[in-house]
């Protein structure tokens, strides 16, 4: 069947639509023949990536939640106490969600498009 874009668009126009559009786009950057070692390179996206405190807070549920992971890092030392003070200080004016939007299970896998 040898058709043109004009006759693509008028016998599929939701099709031409969601083909020509921005949306639904995905971005490929790089072709394995070995489908196993493309696995194992998706996979490797976060490889060696280490979650801060904000990564945490955005985990919470609420601000005692929040509250306790900020002071667990600060007891452990992985947040100085002038640290610790203005994610108080940020928690109660603006709340849990103004460190981000809220994690769900598994947000790691989705991103590296599992």
């Amino acid at each position: 069947m040898d058709i043109n874009k004009r006759q693509f668009r008028k016998m599929f126009p939701n099709l031409a639509r969601e083909v020509e559009g921005e949306k639904g786009k995905v971005r490929i950057a790089s072709v394995r023949s070995d489908s196993e070692a493309g696995e194992t390179a998706a996979s490797r996206q976060f490889d060696g990536y280490d979650p801060d405190v904000v990564d945490f807070l955005r985990r919470c549920e609420n601000e005692d939640q929040a509250e306790e992971i900020i002071n667990y890092l600060e007891s452990k030392k992985e947040v100085s106490r002038e640290h610790a003070n203005r994610l108080r200080k940020q928690l109660r004016q603006k709340g849990v969600r103004s460190f981000g939007p809220k994690k769900e299970n598994d947000y790691y896998l989705r991103q590296a498009g599992f």
